[in-house]
């Protein structure tokens, strides 16, 4: 046996993303801040029910611990990989419950409401995001790894749920397989498979008309329609400049309050709050300051100003914010996410594209 073919023997054990894995995390994503809202929202409504009796007590962490074992199980027994999409959700509802209840974990007194919980969840949710972020990045493709997915999406046609968007992406990976492999077994195997693809009689399903695609669908038309250029730009006006101008009074009523009743010997806790106020009307100015500019005189630096300042909103301020005002921060961060994302539509949309001597239609 050649050197050359021993080499290829050998066992390699580089890890390989799975395909639409972004799409799975999202889903983890969505189905936990959901979860951790309405178990919040659903408790305080409720007045804090608890399930049991004489001493007995449920907790809703071992709903979680059970939704993370399904999560587990599920893809260790089946195959298919619609399992992938359950397991998603199982996973982001197990985390959410068992995540929203590390006040009680923390602390000798068993305390639920321990202040520091909140941020603690929310910095979790944050970590998350980030690893979305990073794994949601392009990364270089591999023969080998191309090779990995096409079989991948072959469960498809074993489910008879091969579509041509699908068939097409096998293709291309198979294809790109052969023009960039240089290992004879992987180039054989791509090549008989394509040949399937190609020559075989392929019964494929219709392209699937989700309730998802529908609603994609709506909404694309809802912004064609309705959310122009001009009137994205106004919501964002009115959004930086309510946000900026909250940002700024609330401090000062609430530094007026706090100072009246101000103690002779106050802790660390008072200088922390004192400190997040201020930092509160700084992050303010900055936004109603942006607004300004991103209306009169330059959109991008304005944006540019109102982006930064809400990334040091979602990843700095809501922190204390959450650790003094509980989950009712919930509410205010959601919205500075919108603002967020609003601004990263107008820049993807209106200011990445070449612009044009002639004036707008």
């Amino acid at each position: 046996m050649t050197i050359s073919k021993q080499l290829m023997n050998r066992y390699v054990r580089q890890p390989v993303r799975r395909p639409r894995v972004e799409n799975y995390l999202l889903i983890t994503l969505l189905t936990f801040a959901f979860t951790v809202s309405l178990t919040r929202l659903f408790l305080a409504a409720t007045g804090y029910p608890q399930l049991g009796g004489e001493g007995l007590h449920i907790s809703h962490v071992l709903w979680g611990g059970l939704l993370l074992f399904l999560a587990a199980m599920l893809p260790l027994i089946l195959a298919n990989r619609w399992v992938y999409r359950v397991s998603a959700i199982f996973a982001g509802a197990g985390i959410g419950l068992f995540i929203d209840e590390v006040g009680k974990f923390i602390t000798q007194s068993y305390d639920y409401f321990f202040p520091p919980a909140a941020p603690i969840v929310y910095a979790f949710f944050l970590i998350c995001v980030l690893l979305y972020l990073q794994i949601a990045k392009p990364r270089q493709r591999s023969p080998r790894g191309e090779l990995y997915h096409a079989l991948e999406m072959m469960q498809e046609f074993l489910d008879h749920d091969l579509d041509a968007a699908e068939q097409r992406d096998i293709h291309n990976r198979l294809s790109f397989v052969l023009e960039n492999s240089d290992n004879p077994e992987f180039i054989k195997l791509a090549a008989d498979l394509l040949d399937f693809f190609q020559k075989g009689e392929i019964s494929l399903a219709p392209m699937p008309s989700s309730r998802w695609q529908n609603l994609e669908k709506r909404l694309q038309k809802f912004e064609a329609g309705f959310l122009t250029q001009t009137r994205l730009k106004r919501y964002l006006v009115y959004g930086l400049a309510l946000l900026g101008i909250a940002s700024v009074i609330l401090p000062i009523f609430s530094l007026i309050s706090t100072l009246s009743n101000f103690n002779p010997e106050p802790d660390a806790e008072f200088y922390w709050y004192i400190a997040i106020q201020f930092l509160l009307m700084m992050s303010g100015i900055l936004l109603i300051y942006g607004m300004r500019i991103f209306t009169s005189r330059d959109e991008a630096q304005g944006l540019r100003i109102g982006y930064i300042t809400l990334l040091v909103y979602l990843t700095m301020v809501d922190l204390f914010l959450f650790y003094f005002f509980q989950f009712a921060t919930i509410f205010a961060a959601l919205f500075q996410f919108v603002l967020l994302l609003g601004i990263l539509h107008y820049q993807r949309s209106y200011l990445d594209l070449p612009r044009s001597d002639s004036p707008a239609e």
